[in-house]
């Protein structure tokens, strides 16, 4: 496990309520992510934890509460300054075939973030960060003129990945992100992760149903049940010693990792 350089955090959430006419599918959720911390949001599909990373970012408001990132009050920014706070975040979504367009280049989908922030890099600079981000996820050089459906599922991932970290976020979302991937191509993806997180300085946070997954890889983690955070605290401690009779059942039907992942 990485050291955490200060406890400061980069992102806060306070009291995160969403509801969707009458149904409430998150309720009060709040916590905070240190800088170079990976924090884990765990729970079963429908316990609102994609919801929650989803407000974080702002792609979708919330009902209520309070999102902080780096001091700026995310939910207050006008469109220019939360243009600039995009810039310093990235996501992975589950999907891996359904997150890049069938009818782009490798190069073309990598080069958006870039058409989309002009600001970032210019020119042949554009190029070269293209070539040495694919470099850091384990892709050739010759993926870039190349189309999505000539790559495997981890591959995609891999190319996703890279999307996620051309603008050099601060924060990175991984929501599932080798939930449709099978064990062991899945496991390089995360190894990977832990690799980036490490090497760039990165606050993540890691949406997971696998508690053996957030035990691997978090600092800390909070277990999420009907909307509502029911456990949270060190990673290691609420998997091997879980307080709450819902955190055991989700012990209990996840299987172990690997020996060596």
């Amino acid at each position: 496990m990485h050291e955490v350089e200060t406890n400061i955090p980069l992102v806060t959430a306070e009291h995160l309520t969403k509801r969707y006419g009458p149904h409430t599918v998150v309720s009060g959720v709040s916590f905070a992510i240190p800088r170079g911390e990976i924090f884990g949001v765990v729970g079963e599909s429908g316990s609102g934890k994609s919801t929650v990373a989803r407000m974080l970012l702002r792609l979708i408001e919330p009902s209520e509460g309070r999102i902080t990132f780096d001091g700026i009050d995310v939910l207050a920014a006008p469109p220019r300054a939360m243009r600039a706070l995009r810039r310093r975040m990235g996501i992975v979504f589950q999907d891996p075939y359904a997150a890049l367009n069938p009818r782009m280049r490798v190069r073309d989908i990598l080069a958006e973030p870039f058409a989309i922030h002009r600001d970032a890099a210019r020119g042949p600079e554009i190029e070269q960060r293209l070539l040495a981000m694919l470099d850091e996820v384990g892709l050739p050089a010759s993926a870039l003129p190349r189309y999505p459906h000539e790559f495997s599922g981890g591959q995609r991932q891999r190319i996703n990945i890279a999307r996620a970290l051309l603008l050099r976020p601060d924060f990175l979302v991984l929501d599932e992100p080798v939930s449709a991937l099978d064990v062991s191509v899945g496991a390089q993806v995360i190894n990977l992760l832990r690799d980036l997180q490490q090497r760039h300085g990165l606050t993540c946070l890691f949406i997971s149903h696998s508690m053996p997954l957030v035990r691997y890889l978090c600092d800390r983690v909070a277990v999420m049940q009907g909307g509502r955070i029911v456990e949270e605290g060190d990673a290691l401690t609420v998997c091997d010693h879980p307080s709450e009779p819902y955190t055991q059942q989700l012990i209990a039907a996840t299987p172990e990792l690997p020996s060596r992942l």
